[in-house]
């Protein structure tokens, strides 16, 4: 059977649709490539910039001083102080742009300028051309060769050019190493979890020794595993007891049936009757509890209103003393809590039938507001509840050694209804030594401001 299983969650799990894988790994390479290249490709054109007007910046600088101490030697020697210059591009300019005097390495043709310093071709050359006013109505133009500047700028942006697409290209490569070697053991528990089916939660995910979020994750799922297989294992015992509390009342009527069948003498329809009629009550009884422990389990929406406790409680106490049991309720104050008026009188009877049940003699109602709760107290003068039985008798089909019988230990449901019905109104249950000798049963819930 469990084969048959596996191998059908197999067969569902590969008659999925496929779906494009869209890895993690890839579009974090993807995305920090991108990242890095925009980056770097901005800081290149950026440096280059800088680079190429500080460089220009320090030519014209120094090309408008040098221009300034030729003009005023100009100034005061004549135009003919500048012919005997050499590798200097200089000339010496009339107001109507004709060259009147230049260097030796000038050309015959007037040097091509501007307002501004700015760079000309002259020769198949990158020439920094920058111009002097004179006082004699002319101007003189000087060019510097800036060739080595954009030789150098060349360079750089070759430099650039190679090693931007390396480190864009080393970056890539790493992510994709580094995410691979993260998700690695993401693989392994896609791996672990893809075996995992209904009957074998006890497996777990394997758990990396790296402490980072991945290892967290895999806690979690551990975790979330061992809820699942306690929750499976608490629904099967809840099953098979449910199974067994029900097929109880069912045999013994369909005993009654059959002897009735094959000995008529024996038995007489009025017996057959009541036994009918009181396995059909105990039927009854546990089907209208498995329901209502399944709505509870299940967090169905309820009835959410203002309820006078005291006023449950002493209906309660009525009732079992026209039942024939002692009651105390001295110990009864006023209390409001918010839940469902159903609800919270089944927990009172549950409690109140559990009581009357084990005491010798005498049951013992209490009830008071404190610090913002609701107390509720039941106490028996019983044989009371061993310490280390106390949050087991809450648990389904649980019936302690005295209490095996069926018309002492009821169906083993009640305790856990009143757990259920006290967790549901946001409150809690517990068991403690009483004063009349027997069990006392503390119910906390929250007060109704």
């Amino acid at each position: 059977m469990a084969e048959r299983r596996r191998q059908s969650a197999s067969a569902a799990r590969s008659a999925k649709p496929a779906r494009p894988m869209r890895s993690v790994r890839a579009r974090a390479t993807a995305g920090a490539t991108i990242v890095i290249a925009v980056v770097l490709l901005i800081g290149s054109f950026a440096f280059l910039e800088i680079l190429r007007g500080s460089m220009l910046g320090a030519s014209t600088r120094a090309a408008e001083t040098r221009a300034e101490a030729l003009a005023t030697q100009v100034e005061m020697q004549g135009p003919a102080a500048i012919e005997a210059l050499d590798d200097e591009l200089v000339q010496v300019l009339s107001p109507g742009g004709e060259v009147v005097a230049g260097s030796d390495e000038a050309p015959d043709a007037a040097l091509p300028f501007a307002d501004d310093p700015q760079v000309f071709t002259v020769d198949d050359e990158p020439v920094l051309v920058v111009t002097e006013d004179l006082d004699g109505d002319g101007t003189l133009v000087l060019g510097v060769s800036v060739e080595d500047d954009v030789e150098t700028l060349g360079t750089v942006t070759l430099l650039l050019a190679v090693s931007v697409p390396l480190v864009v290209l080393l970056v890539a490569v790493s992510t994709w190493i580094v995410m691979g070697r993260a998700l690695r053991p993401v693989a392994r528990i896609t791996a672990e979890v893809e075996d995992i089916t209904a009957d074998r939660l006890d497996r777990r995910v394997p758990v990396p020794a790296s402490g980072d979020e991945i290892a967290a994750l895999a806690e979690t799922m551990n975790a979330m595993l061992e809820r699942l297989d306690a929750s499976a294992s608490a629904q099967r015992r809840f099953v098979s007891d449910a199974s067994h509390e029900l097929r109880s009342p069912l045999a013994t009527i369909r005993q009654h049936a059959e002897l009735a069948q094959a000995h008529p003498e024996v038995t007489s329809l009025q017996e057959l009757a009541d036994v009918a009629h009181d396995e059909g009550l105990r039927l009854q009884g546990l089907v209208d509890a498995l329901l209502l422990l399944a709505r509870l389990d299940e967090g169905a929406p309820s009835a959410d209103e203002p309820v006078d406790l005291d006023d449950l409680v002493f209906a309660e106490a009525a009732r079992l003393r026209a039942a024939g049991v002692a009651v105390d309720e001295t110990g009864v104050g006023a209390a409001r809590v918010h839940g469902n008026p159903q609800l919270l009188g089944q927990l009172l009877r549950n409690l109140a039938d559990n009581a009357a049940r084990h005491a010798r003699s005498r049951v013992a109602l209490g009830l008071a507001e404190r610090d913002g709760q609701a107390v509720l107290v039941v106490d028996d003068d019983g044989a009371g509840i061993p310490a280390a039985e106390r949050e087991r008798v809450f648990d389904r089909f649980v019936r302690l050694d005295d209490a095996r019988d069926r018309d002492a230990g009821g169906s083993g449901l009640g305790l856990a209804i009143v757990l259920a019905v006290a967790r549901a109104a946001h409150g809690d249950v517990t068991i403690d030594d009483g004063p009349l000798g027997g069990a006392r049963f503390i119910v906390r819930l929250p007060a109704a401001s």
